[in-house]
């Protein structure tokens, strides 16, 4: 599938100013699916075969991922390896049956135009506005709003630059995927003894001036891995956190935001497979 946005992207830590990406779903959609964190690995072979079971099998029309669908995705290049190589495949059988949109995060902020080529799929702005059943929704991954996080925003900034992804993506694959296992064990390394409650948060002043200058009421990110639904921003708003997916720790949990005419349901993987998609 291929397509433009109306706008261009702009950039998520900045206020907004006064445009923004925006997709209107086609009006014979009956649900919208949407995910995020899933942080596929090779070391959690059963939140990869839930995902693939899901991903052949959703009745939903569309299924948006809003970033961190990868552990770590070191470029386009790396599709072709073992792994990478299964999730592609299973992201093309998806991506010719249904809508599919991938948003990077702070893991996979790699993926790029061969990558959405191969899986049949669309590179979502971020942030996005999606008109859907008459109603607004601001998607967004939700890191470059976690304003209290200011080590990971300058390695943010650094990354996200051009001169950078030239340069890295210039060094060998192997090399490169040493490298992002390094910064993998950094980041777990950091988290040690922190409970996900101690987690930079979304700032609510910056995402407030994001929903008041776009005139929604409805906020959906991920990234801080605080599943909740609850309200947030101007009056009336909502934000709607989407769940991390972990099938091989201690504590499983999977978890779908489904969009529909009846508003927005949180589904288990077997409700999201076995509920009607309206």
């Amino acid at each position: 599938m291929s397509g433009q946005f109306p706008c261009p992207a702009t950039d998520a830590s900045t206020p907004p100013p006064g445009r923004c990406a925006r997709f209107e779903a086609p009006a014979h959609w009956q649900a919208i699916d949407l995910i995020s964190d899933l942080h596929l690995d090779s070391g959690h072979p059963r939140t990869v075969a839930a995902w693939t079971d899901y991903m052949d099998r959703t009745p939903a029309d569309a299924v948006l991922v809003l970033g961190d669908l990868f552990e770590a995705w070191v470029g386009d290049d790396a599709r072709h390896q073992p792994f990478e190589s299964h999730c592609v495949d299973t992201l093309a059988r998806a991506g010719q049956r249904l809508w599919l949109g991938l948003m990077v995060g702070n893991r996979d902020f790699l993926m790029g135009p061969d990558l959405m080529q191969a899986c049949h799929a669309r590179a979502l702005p971020d942030p996005l506005v999606l008109s859907a059943f008459g109603h607004a929704h601001l998607l967004t991954h939700g890191d470059a709003w976690c304003l209290d996080d200011a080590p990971y925003l300058q390695f943010r900034t650094q990354v996200r630059s051009a001169a950078w992804q030239a340069a890295f993506l210039a060094r060998p694959l192997t090399d490169r995927l040493i490298t992002a296992r390094n910064l993998r064990d950094t980041s777990e390394a950091r988290k040690q003894g922190q409970a996900t409650t101690d987690w930079a948060d979304v700032d609510p002043t910056c995402a407030a001036r994001w929903m008041q200058d776009l005139g929604v009421h409805s906020l959906i990110h991920g990234h801080t891995h605080r599943p909740a639904s609850e309200p947030f921003g101007p009056a009336g708003g909502q934000r709607h956190v989407l769940a991390d997916w972990d099938l091989d720790g201690p504590a499983p949990r999977a978890q779908v935001l489904r969009l529909s005419a009846q508003g927005l349901r949180r589904l288990s993987l077997a409700q999201a497979l076995s509920a009607p998609a309206t």
